[in-house]
C-alpha cells in the first residue's frame, strides 16, 4: 500500500520555567493508506505530543518543533503555512481527543459545531450541512439525530459526546483519523462500543487510523501494527501478533508481564503479574544513553552512555536496544 504519512526524526521541546522538556526525541514512523496502527506507552511518554506535533497543534511558545519532517502524501506539513494547515486539519487528517467535554464548545449546539466543519471544508450551504450532520449522528449511533442536533454538549452522556466527536472528525471523510485515547474516561461496555464503531467506520470509509492508548489490552483486536513509546522515543515497532508472542525490547516485555491474562491460572506462581521497578526518567534532562537503563534488568555498561537506534531484527520488527532479549512472555 502507498505511504500516507511518513514522520522522520521528529523532535519536540517545551521551554518552561523549570527548564527544557525533551518531550519527543527523534521519532520516525510511517502509516500506509487504510492501515490501523496503535501507539502505546505509559502516560507522559510522548504519544499525544507526537501526533499533535504532526498536526502542528503544539502551542508555540512554549512548545517548539525542533527538528524532523512529517510528510503527508509526500508533502512536508512543517513547511506549510498556517492557512494551508487549516485546510489539512479536519479534511485530510482528523483527530478525536481524549476528553470530549473539554474538546466540545459548551455554549454551541452540537449541530452548530458539526456544520461549521462542513461549511468550512466542504463549502456546503447551511441546510445541506445540517442534513449531512443528521446523517453523521445517525451513522455513529446517536438516536433521534434530528432532535439532538439542537442539544448542547452537557445534555449528552460521556459515550454520546465521544460519538459526537467521532462524527465531527469524520464529517469531511478524512484519509487519516488520529484517536487519542478516546475511550479512557468511559466504562468498559462503552469502550467496546466506541472501538467497534471506529473500526466499522474505518472499513466503510477506507481510512487509516492511529489509535493512541496506554492499554495494551485493547490493541490486539484493533491494530495491525504497534509502536511502543518510552520517554519520547519509539523503542519497539512490530506487527501485533509478533509483539504479543515475542516482544524483543525489555520495556515491551515488562508491559506485557504487567498485563492480566484470562488464559492464566490465578494461583500459578510463574504467572503472577510483575511491576516495573523505578520510575520513568525526567524529561527535563537531555537524554544520554538508553532512557530505560535504570529500570532494565538486561542493561549493559554501554546502555548507560549510548542510546541505541531503532534497528531491524525481523520482518516488520524493529527495536531500540543493544540487547535482543528474545524471551517468550509466557515463560
Amino acid at each position: 500500500m502507498p505511504i500516507l504519512l511518513e514522520v522522520t526524526d521528529l523532535m519536540t521541546r517545551f521551554h518552561t520555567a523549570e527548564g527544557t522538556v525533551f518531550a519527543v526525541n527523534g521519532v520516525s514512523f510511517s502509516i500506509e493508506e487504510g492501515e490501523t496502527v496503535a501507539v502505546v506507552g505509559e502516560s507522559g511518554c510522548g504519544k499525544s505530543v507526537t501526533m499533535m506535533s504532526v498536526l502542528r497543534l503544539i502551542p508555540i511558545p512554549p512548545g517548539e518543533i525542533a527538528g524532523g519532517t512529517a510528510c503527508y502524501r509526500g508533502v512536508d506539513l512543517f513547511k506549510k503555512t498556517e492557512a494551508e494547515m487549516e485546510l489539512v486539519r479536519g479534511k485530510e487528517i482528523a483527530m478525536v481527543f481524549q476528553d470530549p467535554m473539554t474538546s466540545l464548545n459548551p455554549v454551541l449546539t452540537i449541530g452548530r459545531q458539526i456544520t461549521e466543519t462542513l461549511i468550512r471544508h466542504e463549502f456546503l450551504e447551511k441546510k445541506d450541512a445540517e442534513l449531512k450532520a443528521i446523517n453523521l449522528l445517525e451513522k455513529v449511533g446517536i438516536p433521534e439525530p434530528i432532535r439532538r442536533l439542537g442539544d448542547y454538549p452537557h445534555q449528552f452522556s460521556g459515550g454520546m459526546r465521544q460519538r459526537v466527536m467521532i462524527a465531527m472528525a469524520l464529517a469531511c471523510t478524512p484519509s487519516l483519523l488520529i484517536a487519542d485515547e478516546p475511550t479512557t474516561a468511559l466504562d468498559v461496555t462503552i469502550q467496546a462500543q466506541i472501538m467497534e464503531l471506529v473500526l466499522s467506520l474505518r472499513d466503510q470509509l477506507h481510512m487509516a487510523v492511529i489509535w493512541i492508548t496506554h492499554d495494551l489490552g485493547v490493541v490486539a483486536g484493533l491494530a495491525r501494527r504497534v509502536l511502543v513509546m518510552y520517554a519520547g522515543y519509539i523503542v519497539e515497532e512490530a506487527d501485533v501478533e509478533d509483539l504479543y508472542s515475542k516482544p524483543r525490547h525489555p520495556y515491551t516485555l515488562a508491559l506485557l508481564q504487567a498485563l492480566p491474562r484470562v488464559d492464566r491460572r490465578r494461583d500459578a506462581h510463574d504467572h503472577r503479574l510483575k511491576s516495573i521497578p523505578g520510575s520513568p526518567p525526567s524529561l527535563l534532562m537531555e537524554p544520554h544513553g538508553c532512557p530505560f537503563v535504570i529500570r532494565c534488568e538486561y542493561a549493559e555498561d554501554r546502555c548507560k552512555t549510548e542510546n541505541p537506534p531503532l534497528r531491524t531484527i525481523g520482518m516488520n520488527h524493529r527495536i531500540a536496544c543493544w540487547v535482543d532479549i528474545d524471551v517468550e512472555p509466557s515463560k
